[in-house]
């Protein structure tokens, strides 16, 4: 891949008074999008239907990251990367965000141990990223979350399990806050049906996603806390429906906090 050469600076196209703080909004999601690219890049088309921008403006903002670094475009293909300055930013942040590398190794016993795909997600505010996806070996697998995926807090297991965890004034915040976002992006789900959620795995233990997501693809999923017992990461499994029934779930529910309890452990080390 042939890359253009970053400046030391870049600035934003010139804006009016007030309007600064808009392009830098703009940039940073246009940033974000390119994150959730997989390995052959974004298209500027797809970056304009994400960002909901008008290609000339998302072109600028695209080019203010280029001459940054942080963003890279391929010469050939024209698609975007993240660049040089996002992978240093990304390892300046592992500092402190380095379970995502103890992880993996629960992760893959998990993924190896079901034949399912197992994720380890994040809580960022009012929302749930997944950070890492280790498939199993069973052929038929669920796509319905990539790493860099954010959906709000409760849409999805792992996403559910950490809102669950949270107390009840945090939950009634999360979910008005977010429910123009859900009545809009996720049909599926309500302001009710995320209570009556909640509800049912706090009860159960463990959070259900029934296909809600996406049809056919069934999730599972626990919390993982830190010191002060909040719910800050997730485990999850999915698969296809036929291998999530109650029966399965059984079994597969306690390898699920198995795993949770080693990272809480890793966590409480880490602060030690």
């Amino acid at each position: 891949m042939k890359h253009l050469k970053p400046t030391k600076t870049a600035a934003f196209p010139a804006d009016p008074p007030g309007g600064g703080t808009q392009s830098i909004e703009r940039a940073l999601g246009l940033l974000l999008d390119v994150g959730r690219a997989d390995e052959r890049g974004a298209r500027l088309t797809d970056l304009v239907t994400s960002s909901g921008l008008a290609k000339p403006t998302a072109r600028r903002a695209l080019g203010a990251l280029v001459r940054a670094g942080l963003v890279d475009q391929d010469e050939v293909s024209r698609r975007y990367h993240l660049g040089p300055e996002s992978y240093v930013l990304g390892m300046l942040a592992a500092r402190r965000f380095g379970i995502q590398a103890q992880a993996i190794d629960g992760l893959t016993r998990l993924s190896q141990a079901t034949g399912d795909t197992a994720f380890l997600s994040v809580r960022r505010d009012l929302h749930v990223v997944c950070l890492h996806r280790e498939e199993g070996p069973f052929p038929i697998r669920s796509h319905v979350l990539q790493a860099g995926d954010r959906h709000p807090l409760g849409i999805g297991a792992g996403s559910l399990a950490v809102l669950s965890a949270l107390p009840d004034d945090e939950i009634e915040h999360a979910i008005a806050a977010n429910a123009a976002t859900i009545q809009e992006k996720y049909p599926a789900y309500s302001s009710k049906s995320l209570r009556d959620a909640v509800t049912r795995t706090r009860k159960e233990g463990y959070a259900l996603n029934p296909g809600l997501l996406m049809k056919g693809s069934w999730g599972i999923g626990v919390p993982v806390r830190n010191l002060q017992g909040r719910p800050v990461y997730a485990v999850s499994l999915a698969a296809i429906e036929d291998r999530l029934d109650e029966a399965r779930r059984r079994e597969l529910v306690p390898m699920l906090k198995l795993e949770a309890a080693k990272l809480e452990r890793l966590l409480q080390d880490a602060s030690a």
